[in-house]
């Protein structure tokens, strides 16, 4: 057996809109779903700036490897920092 029933969890819920009321409920509910909403479109946005800087950092490091073959040496940072 399980320990709440659905008699106990009506109850608790009762309990819980008498003490905080159904606006401020619906608040709570309103900004909990801005959170989520806003952490997954973080979230979208971080995947495509690490697909981004992923992408930028592929050819620089050509360029070295190019570099490295005539011999001489060249500083990556310095030329993307620019």
């Amino acid at each position: 057996m399980g320990a709440f029933s659905t008699t106990h969890l009506i109850i608790f819920l009762v309990i819980i809109v008498l003490i905080f009321g159904t606006k401020k409920l619906k608040n709570i509910g309103s900004d909990l779903g801005g959170a989520v909403k806003g952490f997954k479109d973080g979230m979208k946005d971080g995947d495509k700036a690490a697909a981004e800087s992923s992408a930028a950092a592929a050819p620089a490091q050509q360029v070295t490897a190019e570099r490295r073959a005539d011999g001489q040496t060249i500083d990556v940072e310095a030329k993307t920092k620019s």
